[in-house]
């Protein structure tokens, strides 16, 4: 009988889209580590005898990334990656019969008191700020491309009307939607980058 392989689990700092997760597959490949799963913000390595942290920590640093090695850090970015892949990668907020909190309960699977602290103690905001964010920058994202109308985009990122996404949008850009798109002065973020 077969024993199943030993993996280990990294988890990375800065992933949050499909090119980061293609530049650290080829990085971690060119180590000579074998990958079992890699998605946003984590690699399952095939556990050799030794993994040499340094060599990983330096190949990701070179292309932005971070090894986050505390536990502390590995919660606050399993926050950041559920709120990134609900707002960025799924149509799911259209769909989300439950508030922020309850949803990163689920997917974090840690009572959100001890979210909430360790998120803002780790990132100088709020969990609801940082949310809020990403979905203003996907707003933008959604304004620049043209293919949706307010109406539409309001609805597919989960906002109860028009009216208070154009109120959230404007708070936070200090432009109202139309504006922005009129003008497309404010260039987006990259992911990573929004607080």
């Amino acid at each position: 009988m077969k024993h199943p392989e030993k993996t280990l689990t990294l988890y990375i700092k800065n992933m949050v889209c499909d090119r980061c997760i293609r530049v650290v597959r080829e990085e971690l490949t060119k180590l000579g580590y074998r990958i079992c799963h890699i998605a946003l913000g984590e690699v399952k390595l095939y556990d050799k005898p030794h993994v040499e942290i340094q060599k990983v920590k330096t190949a990701l640093e070179q292309n932005g990334f971070e090894l986050i090695e505390d536990k502390k850090g590995k919660i606050v970015e399993a926050v950041k990656k559920a709120i990134i892949e609900l707002v960025h990668h799924s149509n799911k907020l259209e769909e989300l019969h439950e508030n922020i909190s309850e949803y990163l309960v689920k997917q974090v699977r840690n009572d959100y008191y001890t979210l909430s602290r360790l998120f803002s103690a780790v990132e100088n905001t709020t969990i609801e700020k940082y949310f809020i964010a990403q979905k203003i920058e996907r707003v933008k994202e959604l304004l620049v491309y043209g293919e949706l109308t307010l109406k539409e985009i309001s609805y597919k990122l989960g906002y109860s009307s028009v009216q208070h996404l154009s109120n959230q949008f404007k708070q936070v850009t200090g432009f109202t939607p139309s504006h922005f798109k009129q003008i497309k002065r404010e260039k987006r973020k990259s992911i990573d980058k929004v607080r």
